[in-house]
């Protein structure tokens, strides 16, 4: 990356990655193959510890957030009940696999958002009261603005109504201290390119000991008489040992911050990139202020694309992120399907000094 370029697109990947990470990723590629099962015990030990789970069989190791999701809902089993519960916000990684369930017959209906949350938790327990939602699949937060929804008590309440959860975590792994087996959830999906700090082509998906699933390949798999059928490795395939070892670096050296901290100071930049944003004339889509989302702000200028603005200030040095971030179903929210947003996100460590460049020159273009 070239000194003028200030990369403010963590919430896509997280750049540039620690030294250690670096240096792990070589070390694997250069490492002897006779070592990869010894690299692989300890790299699954140090993941699964890192996320609360004291047995690392349920911490499957995949490909990243989106093959997690995938065999999660390819493999999870309803009990019967034939409605799915999701948001409004969903990255394509959680809502086209629910497009697949409705393809076979499951009812999948969006909760709405409420006047002061992503998601209306009272619209939520009136579908659960019916007594047929046999999951509820949901993002922590949205990837486009950054809020974060509530889903503890979306845990809570979809227990209460004996519905299995399952969390996309890829936006707030890393940044959040998260114990997966206290959390509650059935299912977590995360990958490890982002707030995680590891590199491409790694993530993992947490198996709580109640989520019922059916699979059956999964009987390679030889798991405890007590525990649900749940899938194995012969489901998810063969583990990147490259990009273990960066993800296995990565939670080391995460461990060793004070992670509540970095969110903070990362949520104040942001902080102060929409106040400036907004004063010059931007259309910031968030719902919550800054202390309570994640590091990222989404905006849009007059009509201008998202795309155009986004290579205007690639030209300038600075690295956003634009379009649809992946994720049509919160455009079609917030109601910018047409021309997408331009996303701002911080990362941890951001230098004050990027900070202020970016604002100058952001705000300078759109006075232009």
């Amino acid at each position: 990356m070239s000194k003028q370029e200030i990369y403010l697109n963590h919430a896509g990947t997280s750049w540039p990655k620690p030294q250690v990470v670096v240096d792990a990723v070589q070390g694997a590629m250069a490492g002897s193959s006779s070592r990869w099962g010894e690299h692989f015990d300890m790299a699954h030990h140090t993941i699964a510890k890192f996320f609360g789970i004291r047995d690392p069989e349920q911490l499957l190791l995949t490909p990243g957030c989106t093959s997690s999701i995938a065999v999660a809902t390819g493999d999870i089993d309803l009990g019967g009940r034939a409605r799915v519960l999701t948001s409004a916000w969903e990255h394509h990684a959680m809502h086209r696999p629910l497009l697949k369930m409705a393809e076979r017959g499951v009812t999948v209906e969006y909760v709405p958002p409420g006047v002061e949350s992503p998601f209306d938790l009272n619209k939520l327990e009136e579908q659960l009261s019916k007594g047929d939602v046999g999951l509820v699949a949901i993002t922590i937060s949205s990837n486009v603005t950054g809020d974060v929804l509530p889903f503890e008590e979306t845990i809570e309440l979809a227990h209460r109504y004996d519905a299995q959860v399952m969390l996309d975590a890829a936006q707030v792994v890393g940044w959040f201290n998260l114990d997966f087996v206290t959390l509650g959830a059935d299912l977590v999906a995360f990958g490890g390119h982002k707030g995680l700090q590891g590199p491409w082509g790694i993530g993992g998906l947490y198996i709580a000991d109640g989520a019922r699933m059916t699979c059956s390949s999964a009987s390679c798999e030889l798991t405890p008489s007590n525990r649900a059928l749940r899938p194995g490795y012969c489901d998810v395939g063969s583990v990147d040992q490259v990009a273990l070892a960066g993800l296995h670096a990565a939670v080391e050296w995460l461990g060793q911050m004070d992670r509540p901290a970095q969110l903070q100071s990362a949520r104040e930049k942001i902080g102060q990139i929409e106040t400036a944003l907004n004063d010059a004339g931007a259309r910031c889509v968030s719902i919550h202020e800054p202390s309570q989302r994640m590091p990222s702000v989404a905006f849009s200028v007059s009509d201008q694309p998202s795309g155009k603005i986004a290579v205007s200030l690639r030209a300038l040095g600075i690295i956003v992120g634009s379009g649809l971030q992946c994720s049509p179903l919160a455009h079609q929210t917030i109601g910018t399907e047409s021309e997408g947003l331009v996303r701002i996100s911080v990362g941890m460590g951001q230098r004050e000094q990027d900070i202020q460049t970016a604002i100058e020159t952001i705000c300078g273009f759109i006075a232009t």
